[in-house]
Order: C-alpha cells, then structure tokens, then sequence
C-alpha cells in the first residue's frame, strides 16, 4: 500500500486537483494535507479523494492531515507566529481535521495522548519523529521510540531514515520490528 506523503497545502481548487490526481493514478491507501491549510482546502481534499476513488472504483484513500512537524519545538512555533505549545496547537488542529470529515491526522508521539482525549480512540493518528535508541535523531526534535510510540497509542510509524539511512537497511527493519514484536 502507498502512503502519499506529499502534504499537500495550497488553495481548496489545486488540492483538490492534486488529490483527484493522486488518487485515480496511483491509488494511494494514504495520503495527506497540511491542517493548516484550513477547513475548505480539506474538506476539497475529502471530497476530491472520495469522488476520484469512486470514478476508478477503488477504496477511497484515508486523508490525514500534517498538524506541527516533529522538527519543530514551542520555540519554532512562537517564531512563526504559531500559538504554542506544540501540544494545545496540535489538538487544536486535530479537532478542526476531525470536524472536516477527514481519517486522522500526523502528530509526534508526544501527542498522542491530548488528541485521543479529544478526538477519540477511532481518529487514525499517523506518527512519524519515530527513532530507535540506537539511530541518530536528526533534525526531529519530538521524538519517541517504535516501541514507546505503540504502547501511548500510535496507529502508523513513520520511520524513515534510521532505516535508509542504516548501512543495512534490511538490518534495521529487522531490529525494529524485534523491538515492537512483544507489545
């Protein structure tokens, strides 16, 4: 399955444009826009998503939406203009997501608590900022463990690059997946 993590964000007609495109081409299982982007452009996205899925008669995509990336801290927020915490302004676009009709949304793993008292145990909450103890962060700066991240209610991981960025990349995901196989 094809997760589209392409974040769409721009006015409601080009992204509804994008994810009918999207869609109808490579029928993605996921794809996303940004929160930010506001209530019309997702509510474009929603429809565009069902109506290009019925016209090729697949399953329609679930569409999530990106609320603060993981590199960004309180302080990154303050300094473009964003009301902090991280937190109060991730479930604030939680809600505003959950009441557009759209699937879920991406939030750290530090998140995940907040969002699930406020949206519910069925909003799909798609978690990248995933690092095992043994890779290097990055430029993530709300991070959590696979393992952690599973047991505070994560639905996906996103993991990217402690697995291609490893030497052995197969390697990795085997260590990985040994780290969550018990929860």
């Amino acid at each position: 399955p094809i997760f589209l993590d392409l974040k769409y964000h721009d006015i409601p007609n080009t992204v509804a444009g994008a994810v009918r495109a999207a869609t109808g081409t490579c029928q993605p299982f996921m794809l996303n826009v940004h929160a930010s982007g506001g209530r019309a452009m997702m509510e474009a996205a929603r429809d565009a998503a069902a109506s290009a899925a019925h016209a090729a008669g697949t399953a329609k995509p679930l569409v999530i939406a990106v609320t603060v990336l993981t590199s960004l801290d309180d302080g990154d927020l303050t300094a473009v203009g964003q009301q902090g915490p991280a937190v109060e302004q991730v479930v604030r676009l939680a809600r505003l997501t959950q009441d557009c009709g759209l699937d879920g949304i991406v939030c750290s793993a530090r998140e995940i608590a907040a969002v699930r008292a406020a949206c519910g145990r069925d909003f799909k909450l798609v978690v990248p900022g995933i690092r095992p103890a043994w890779s290097e962060t990055g430029d993530q700066k709300r991070i959590m463990t696979p393992a952690d991240a599973i047991r505070a209610g994560a639905d996906y991981l996103v993991i990217g690059r402690p697995i291609t960025g490893a030497p052995d990349p197969a390697g990795a995901v085997a260590r990985i997946a040994a780290e969550i196989a018990d929860l």
